[in-house]
């Protein structure tokens, strides 16, 4: 906005309005010095005293200056009005009518008698003049009323754009969210409860009281780190999505390093289709993680079978373990790895079941279509 436009909407609508009226009685007087009567005086009062209430009642005002487009030549309070009732209405039916009024009204002479003497022709060409010379307030009007609603959409416009942005920026903050619970869940979970049982099994099995009592603080705190850990995942998740996967991030060459390290007894067979995308390498690396952190919090003792499986369809991974053959230790669970794997297989267009088995151990299969690949 320029610095004069600036200053101009900072003067107050009183000051203007007060202007005009000053501008119009100077324009009556100069018209009518010397020749006006007390009827004309009096028109030329009330026209340029409701220059005052124009902006409140536009088409009023407008009829009361009319009067004096019959004895002035160009009268400024009319033109003023028929501009502010442009500005103010969408009525062009109106606006086309009230423009016609004027021109009438400058066009006939005062006094009325005298309106239809003289050359007709030269009347009609004065009508025409004095129309164009009414119509002019009246587009001008109507421009001003345009850019008006031109600069509110576009107010408009701006505020969709704004609630538009932060609406994004909200669901970007959540898939992030959902993303990081899912990674702490699938990480720090893993290593913690692996930490709290053999912790547990140390406790058991060492004779030194100082031993048992060292892995019974171990095994606590990482009962504690567990609960607290499912706790921010609910935290997080309570407003997540799915999301694109972080990185760096595991891939089925990490495989054999998670059996190594997962403590539990483990066989690993089959092989998946060579040029697997790494997605999808994350999201069987999660399954089988998951699974093997399952297994050692839910079934200790249990053995465990990753069977990878590819076909001319489908590839997937298989994890089943057996029953347990130790009592199950008691540990916090977020409860959302299963929500967590399944989220990762719907990224890949697949899916994931997990029921237990008639030996009473569990299996979980990650099943995906190699158009995913």
């Amino acid at each position: 906005m320029s610095t004069g436009r600036a200053r101009w909407r900072r003067v107050p609508p009183w000051a203007v309005d007060t202007g005009l009226v000053m501008l119009a009685a100077l324009d009556a007087w100069i018209n009518l010095l010397g020749e006006g009567t007390p009827v004309m005086w009096a028109c030329a009062a009330a026209g340029c005293a409701g220059l005052l209430l124009r902006r409140r009642f536009p088409l009023p005002v407008f009829l009361l200056t009319l009067p004096m487009t019959l004895f002035m030549d160009v009268a400024l309070a009319p033109i003023a009005a028929l501009y502010t009732l442009a500005a103010s209405t969408r009525n062009r039916p109106l606006l086309a009518g009230c423009a016609l009024l004027n021109a009438t009204a400058a066009t006939l002479l005062w006094p009325l008698s005298d309106a239809f003497d003289g050359d007709r022709t030269w009347t009609l060409v004065q009508f025409v003049y004095t129309l164009a010379t009414a119509f002019a307030p009246v587009l001008f009007g109507q421009l001003v009323q345009a850019r008006h609603d031109a600069a509110r959409r576009l107010v408009e416009v701006k505020e969709a754009r704004e609630h538009e942005r932060a609406l994004y920026a909200q669901t970007v903050l959540a898939r992030e969210r959902a993303q990081l619970a899912r990674e702490m869940h699938d990480v720090v979970s893993h290593q913690v409860s692996l930490i709290a049982v053999q912790a547990g099994a140390l406790q058991m099995a060492a004779k030194d009281p100082d031993a048992r009592e060292a892995a019974r603080t171990i095994r606590t705190l990482s009962a504690n780190t567990l609960d607290e850990l499912r706790h921010m995942v609910t935290l997080l998740r309570a407003s997540g999505g799915k999301a694109t996967e972080l990185t760096p991030q595991p891939t089925l060459a990490d495989l054999q390093q998670l059996i190594a390290n997962s403590g539990i007894e483990t066989t690993l067979t089959g092989e998946l289709p060579p040029g697997i995308s790494t997605t999808a390498q994350r999201t069987v690396y999660r399954t089988v993680q998951e699974a093997l952190t399952n297994v050692r919090k839910h079934a200790p003792g249990a053995r465990a079978d990753v069977c990878l499986w590819h076909d001319a369809d489908h590839f997937g991974v298989t994890v089943t373990n057996t029953a347990p053959t130790r009592p199950t230790v008691a540990l916090p669970s977020a409860r959302h790895g299963l929500i967590g794997l399944k989220e990762r297989a719907e990224l890949l267009d697949g899916t994931l079941t997990a029921e237990p088995t008639p030996e009473g151990g569990y299996k979980i299969e990650l099943r995906a279509p190699a158009r995913s690949d």
